[in-house]
């Protein structure tokens, strides 16, 4: 395979950890199990409203949380204090650029990264925005509304 087909090939897919809300702005995320996810306005209940369509979701790695606890010395971090709406594990999020895909039912497409703000020193303490510099995940963009659950895989379409 050359680099091109390489950048596409995605054998395996990721699953869906946690999921969060922000029902106020500034609030905690509120966890759920399920969630509605709709082209026009977002994830449902989400304090958002996909305003700006290229962040309508934020999505972070499993993997990347456990990277970032191990940089400050914490044995774990719970997925509220980092502010994304969708904990993903086994894919790397940062390959989906440019890419579309499936999140149980609803399809989105990466928009961009999801670097860290000034809360994360707070959140996370002394450290915290720096340890989140390039663990900070995605954005996306619903292409197609859907139901999004707990266990649901992160698919890349392959007709792309």
């Amino acid at each position: 395979m050359d680099i091109k087909q390489l950048m596409r090939s995605f054998p395996k897919s990721g699953r869906i950890e946690w999921i969060g809300i922000r029902t106020e702005r500034g609030g905690l995320l509120k966890e759920v199990n399920e969630i509605s996810a709709t082209a026009s306005n977002g994830l449902t209940d989400d304090h958002y409203k996909g305003k700006n369509k290229k962040r309508q979701v934020t999505l972070i790695q499993a993997e990347h949380i456990k990277a970032v606890a191990d940089i400050l010395g914490l044995e774990s971090i719970n997925p509220q204090e980092l502010r994304r709406n969708i904990v993903i594990s086994g894919a790397n999020l940062l390959a989906l650029k440019d890419l579309t895909f499936t999140l149980g039912t609803a399809k989105l497409k990466m928009t961009g990264y999801c670097h860290p703000c000034s809360r994360m020193e707070k959140n996370l303490g002394e450290g915290g925005y720096n340890a989140m510099r390039g663990h900070g995940g995605i954005t996306a963009e619903i292409l197609e509304d859907g139901i999004i659950s707990i266990g649901d895989s992160l698919t890349v379409l392959q007709d792309q």
